[in-house]
């Protein structure tokens, strides 16, 4: 049991890591499984939810994510990310997306209900990179399984001193939206921000992000959407943006707006 402990050690030290803004985080589960589960999940939920089938919504939303994944890129040159990223309109009246390790983006046709013009659009895609690129997902489930299962992850424990069952379900499998794990308040402020700097370097409206979050409370009514049922409170991560939005304009002070049309804005990508 001590060579456990020992190895317990080694790897949580290796695995103390800094996101894109800098705060130190325990992600201990090897990224090429990471991007093996996020390959899996996608691939089932594509199973199970049918893809939208209108060619405009389609090219729309596949506008705002290539805008947004080339802006990434270049805003965090340090930071590892998917070569390719996979973009899906789901079939689904939900105001939902999703993004999972690998480079696997979801959007739900009901989000452009919600996200009325490119940059609102954006601001949603843009946060769920973030998430990706800090590897929240990661953090999260290393928190979740403890150093026991991290363990087992990386080949140091037998299987059968952790069932693959309970593994499964701590990753998501199965869920409706798959890898997608509750994030904690510290995750989603930090995606916040990340995704609202992303939105700006890629020439989106960085202040439309005000806008997008309160068309989602709105479309919440007394409860919140489902997108919104882990997320800080409307009125906090307005205020956060709000403070930010200088800096954002800064950011994009010399993007040319994407050409990307939503929904139904016919202007160019400003918003």
């Amino acid at each position: 049991m001590r060579w456990v402990l020992g190895v317990a050690m080694v790897l949580l030290l290796a695995g103390c890591e800094e996101t894109p803004t800098g705060r130190s985080q325990l992600a201990l589960v090897p990224d090429g499984l990471m991007a093996e589960l996020g390959e899996r999940t996608f691939a089932q939920l594509r199973e199970r939810e049918p893809p939208a089938r209108d060619p405009a919504l389609n090219r729309q939303v596949q506008c705002v994510a290539r805008a947004v994944v080339e802006a990434a890129r270049r805003h965090y040159p340090e930071t590892a990310m998917p070569e390719a990223w996979e973009v899906v309109v789901f079939d689904d009246p939900s105001p939902n997306a999703f993004a999972l390790p690998g480079g696997r983006i979801g959007v739900h046709a009901g989000l452009l209900r919600v996200a009325q013009t490119p940059s609102q659009l954006a601001a949603v895609i843009g946060h769920e990179v973030a998430h990706v690129l800090a590897d929240h997902g990661n953090e999260r489930l290393t928190q979740q399984l403890g150093i026991k299962a991290a363990l087992l992850l990386v080949g140091l424990l037998g299987e059968g001193e952790l069932a693959q069952e309970p593994l499964m379900r701590a990753l998501g499998i199965g869920a409706r939206l798959g890898l997608t794990l509750p994030f904690s308040r510290t995750h989603e402020e930090e995606a916040d921000l990340m995704g609202l700097e992303i939105m700006a370097e890629a020439g989106f409206d960085p202040a439309q992000s005000v806008a997008l979050w309160r068309n989602m409370a709105a479309a919440g009514g007394d409860q919140p959407p489902e997108f919104l049922s882990t997320h800080p409170a409307h009125g906090s991560r307005i205020e956060a943006l709000q403070a930010h939005l200088d800096q954002a304009r800064r950011l994009g002070r010399q993007a040319s707006p994407p050409a990307c049309r939503v929904g139904r804005d016919k202007r160019a990508a400003g918003g």
